[in-house]
């Protein structure tokens, strides 16, 4: 396929908008649909189409002429319960709906994520390996995935899923915003336990180029389930380190007892006075790591960027445009989280 017009829902995330220049790169054409308006440079190279997913005419609307959906919205996991569930399970649903109906889209590709897999008792991940998403955001994946299942059945819709790991990269804040400013401002950093398990992250732009050769290959290739994570990375303690080691003032990994910080970060939590949810810090002290055999064998791609990497280009993308995002806090990706008790930790590393 030379050129396609594609449809990336959530076109003004952090996905969304490495996805669209990355897509404008390659000479195609893009509507982004989502429910913030899309205040990037690129607005006058894209369709823009403010809409909610959960609208079934706007997705109806939102399908003309479109070849290839990337489906990338979602109610991301600080969201409310009613809310995830809706836009993440019955917002998919409508739009494979109105996909399906749409005579000329033949490719729906699904992003879902490595929570589905909860906290598992093995290494690495393989896509086989049973679903158990811990939280309503996990929980939602899974239902969604499911969607796709009975969907790509019918065999009217080629539909990719791709489950990728927590990635970074230009315009990301949200939870690593906490790692990336304490770095910035000279201070420790605090990791549960030693640090020494094995964690896997991924680059916003692997994941792109795991998209597009979703879209851009044969069908029999690309019907199917795919991890994606970076293909060299180490443990916790590196990927922290990394940054510390970036912002230059000689700061520390500090190691923190595994069953106290849980216990707080859990009342935290409850009490809501901490952005970090149960999926971050029950995850945060295991391995977390995912085989990418399949993504290599079927779609020829091993990501280019390590951890290291792209923790490091993500970290420079934060010191380049602090500035901006000064006082602003969220839910999503794109801005800091609301600290709570955690800006006062801050002063005790």
């Amino acid at each position: 396929m030379a050129q396609a017009r594609f449809l990336v829902t959530g076109g003004a995330g952090f996905l969304g908008i490495n996805l669209c220049r990355y897509l404008l790169g390659r000479g195609h054409s893009v509507r982004s649909m989502d429910i913030a308006p899309f205040e990037y440079p690129e607005r006058v190279a894209i369709e823009a189409m403010r809409a909610d997913i959960r609208d079934a005419p706007a997705d109806a609307a939102a399908m003309r002429d479109i070849d290839i959906v990337v489906h990338c919205a979602a109610a991301l996991p600080r969201s409310r319960r009613k809310d995830i569930e809706s836009t993440d399970v019955e917002g998919t649903r409508l739009l494979l709906d109105a996909a399906a109906a749409a005579q000329r889209v033949q490719r729906f590709i699904f992003i879902s994520s490595t929570s589905v897999y909860g906290i598992p008792d093995h290494h690495p991940i393989v896509e086989e390996d049973s679903l158990r998403g811990v939280g309503p955001y996990g929980e939602a994946k899974i239902a969604a995935e499911r969607h796709c299942d009975a969907f790509r059945a019918t065999e009217r819709l080629c539909i990719p899923v791709l489950r990728p790991k927590s990635f970074v990269g230009p315009e990301r804040l949200g939870a690593f915003e906490l790692l990336y400013e304490w770095a910035y401002s000279g201070r420790n950093f605090p990791m549960l336990g030693d640090g020494a398990n094995r964690f896997q992250l991924l680059d916003v732009e692997d994941l792109c180029e795991a998209i597009y050769r979703c879209a851009m290959l044969p069908r029999d290739q690309v019907n199917d389930v795919f991890n994606v994570g970076a293909n060299v990375f180490g443990s916790m303690r590196d990927n922290i380190q990394c940054v510390l080691d970036r912002a230059g003032h000689g700061k520390h990994a500090i190691g923190l007892p595994i069953g106290p910080a849980v216990a707080a970060l859990r009342l935290l939590e409850a009490v809501h006075l901490s952005p970090l949810y149960r999926w971050i810090y029950e995850s945060a002290s295991e391995d977390s790591y995912v085989s990418i055999a399949r993504l290599q064998r079927r779609l020829g791609l091993t990501p280019q960027y390590s951890n290291r990497d792209a923790l490091i280009r993500n970290y420079d993308w934060y010191t380049a445009h602090r500035g901006q995002y000064l006082g602003k806090t969220g839910v999503t990706h794109r801005v800091p989280w609301k600290k709570g008790a955690l800006s006062v930790a801050k002063w005790f590393f």
